[in-house]
């Protein structure tokens, strides 16, 4: 019996001529106890443009972060994510030239991948026609699939504060305002760290006493950082995943109890090993990088940081079409 199944060649195809930019925030994930399920979108963009061709050819331009290590070819996570959302939208294309500038450091948990599917989704859900088009839960979806989780592409796609959640295998995601005191600062080191190490060292289970204690702490999280910032430091403390990923990451471990002795509300970003410190106004961000910079130079001398201020973006992945 023949396949009914619709074979690639059956796909419309895309538009040539199209050109458009997508612009992502970098995120934060867990925020310390949101293991899984809370995360942050932060003012550090990574930029991809791609315009549609007609002649069956791929074009990678590259540069800023992974320009040295990245493929320029269909192997790319982008490039796979475009031809991927094109095939669940009915379409696929007849060749692409693809511009990206990654400002968001790979392997520091800062959301790099996410950031790469989310625009990579989001501009192959803007080439397909008006008619065609899914809205941003569809990319949600899409992204959480490919991902395997929602934590990081929620907030790129959405901006602000994501909170979010799995039902077998449907996510979903609700955003709410950051108070407008809430100041992340940043500390990328200059190693890295894969997801999937961070994640090998975590157990199976924990008691019933710690998922307690970070219920609480998660709970008392979202309230600090949407209405009340001076309750940030008991809010981010975790008891689920970073006293045991400590060892892989000993650095950024070390910095974190620093910071959160002298009364500063700091995590690990993510799998990490980048420490995310959520300061409350001005003045505690501008300490908060001073002692960064004061301890770091004393105690992990081998170790290069990259101390950045940021701002919370509160607009997620946007589109700027060029031409139709």
């Amino acid at each position: 019996m023949e396949s009914t199944q619709p074979t690639a060649t059956d796909r419309a195809l895309v538009a040539a001529g199209q050109r458009l930019t997508v612009k992502v925030p970098g995120t934060s994930a867990n925020l310390g106890p949101g293991y899984d399920s809370l995360g942050l979108a932060l003012s550090i963009y990574d930029t991809l443009t791609v315009e549609t061709l007609s002649t069956g050819e791929l074009e990678f331009e590259l540069s800023g972060e992974g320009a040295d290590s990245l493929p320029r070819d269909a192997s790319h996570l982008v490039v796979r994510a475009i031809d991927l959302a094109l095939d669940r939208l009915g379409f696929r294309h007849s060749g692409l030239k693809i511009t990206a500038d990654n400002v968001n450091p790979h392997g520091r948990g800062l959301g790099s991948s996410a950031s790469a599917v989310v625009a990579a989704v989001t501009a192959a859900n803007a080439l397909v026609p008006a008619a065609s088009r899914q809205d941003r839960d569809w990319i949600l979806q899409l992204t959480s699939e490919m991902e395997g989780h929602p934590d990081n592409v929620a907030p790129a796609i959405f901006g602000g504060l994501a909170l979010s959640w799995q039902d077998s295998e449907q996510y979903s995601s609700t955003h709410a305002e950051v108070a407008a005191a809430v100041i992340p600062v940043v500390a990328i080191p200059d190693y890295e760290l894969s997801t999937e190490t961070a994640r090998g060292l975590l157990p199976a289970s924990v008691g019933h006493h710690a998922a307690a204690m970070n219920s609480g702490r998660a709970a008392l999280l979202i309230h600090a950082l949407t209405a009340d910032p001076t309750l940030l430091l008991p809010g981010t403390e975790d008891y689920l995943h970073q006293s045991y990923r400590a060892q892989a990451m000993r650095p950024s471990a070390d910095l974190i109890a620093a910071l959160r002795t002298a009364g500063h509300a700091a995590v690990v970003s993510g799998a990490g090993p980048t420490v995310m410190v959520l300061a409350n106004g001005a003045d505690e961000a501008a300490t908060i990088a001073e002692f960064i910079e004061t301890f770091t130079a004393v105690n992990t001398p081998d170790v290069g940081w990259r101390v950045m201020t940021l701002a919370v973006d509160d607009q997620g992945a946007r589109v700027e079409v060029h031409r139709r």
